[in-house]
């Protein structure tokens, strides 16, 4: 099982990088076990005794809730708030307090925060696991751990692969995580975005220590050659200063059914979601858009997460 990562007291799970190749293998192979558990309907109750704290600063539909159907099945309880407007931080209540307050009512914690190191300063300040869930356009590791099950599920493995990832690579926390991991598993990158929001000089110097290939791009079609698996995010708006250029690029910078043209026939494309309009809609239709299914394996992958945290 995986060891602590920054406290004596608990595992946390803060960042992908925190953790080597070989604990992110020994997720995945718990994952896999939960997915067998679900298929056969015989998911072990090893939650029945504990509550789990959903703790979400900024908005979520699948995160949330695919931890809160995670921990049902584990036979757990789950309690928290999914906005600040529903929660005492509206009245002014700081972070400290708050995580002080809450820790009293859970066992672990799942936290989304808009803030980056937000996750850390709270594993730091509570002795009960905390999981990252975003912070900021810093790190999303349990999106990463299911990424990388997604991708090995489909395609039977990771090395080797060509992966390009197609988007907003400047803001989105899903992409730099995912980076790291995707180095680390020795696949090679295709790096796509517009003008501006290329990953950046210090995460691509941290990416080129690993010894893959890498190669960058402003244009769609260039980067998609040869590719085995393409992972799309949205154009980060709301991390945007300009609110129209934001419009424009999601406009602008699209997968469309005409960059999939002479392809490799297996490929499959992912989206962490929610998609807005960088995939043209008639590409949920063809046999390339796994993004649905991605969704699913949500559930196996944090019953491992949270089983493991537990351990």
């Amino acid at each position: 099982m995986c060891k602590i990562i920054n406290s004596s007291r608990n595992m946390d799970v803060i960042s992908i990088k925190d953790f080597s190749k070989k604990k992110i293998e020994n997720f995945l192979v718990e994952s896999e076990k939960m997915f067998e558990y679900l298929k056969n309907n015989t998911v072990p109750k090893v939650m029945q005794d504990k509550i789990l704290g959903t703790l979400f600063f900024e908005p979520s539909t699948r995160t949330r809730l695919s931890f809160t159907s995670a921990m049902y099945k584990l036979g757990g309880q789950v309690l928290g708030f999914g906005s600040t407007e529903s929660s005492s931080i509206s009245k002014g209540e700081n972070l400290t307090d708050t995580i002080k307050v809450v820790e009293n009512y859970c066992d672990l914690f799942t936290i989304r925060h808009p803030e980056e190191g937000a996750a850390r300063y709270i594993a730091d300040i509570t002795d009960k696991p905390v999981i990252n869930c975003g912070d900021g356009g810093n790190q999303h590791p349990t999106q990463t751990i299911l990424d990388l099950y997604s991708i090995q599920k489909l395609k039977g493995k990771i090395e080797g692969l060509n992966v390009a990832l197609l988007g907003d690579l400047k803001h989105a926390r899903v992409m730099k995580s995912l980076a790291s991991a995707l180095c680390m598993f020795k696949a090679n990158l295709r790096l796509i975005s517009p003008v501006g929001l290329e990953i950046g000089p210090n995460t691509l110097n941290d990416l080129k220590k690993f010894n893959t290939d890498i190669f960058e791009t402003n244009n769609i079609k260039e980067g998609l050659k040869n590719v085995d698996v393409i992972y799309v995010c949205r154009i980060q708006k709301e991390r945007f200063d300009d609110v129209y250029d934001a419009q424009r690029l999601q406009r602008e910078f699209r997968l469309k059914l005409d960059h999939l043209t002479n392809i490799n026939k297996d490929l499959i494309i992912l989206h962490a979601l929610p998609k807005i309009t960088e995939i043209s809609p008639e590409i949920d239709n063809t046999p390339y858009a796994k993004y649905f299914e991605q969704v699913y394996y949500g559930i196996p992958v944090r019953m491992a997460i949270l089983n493991m945290v537990v351990e």
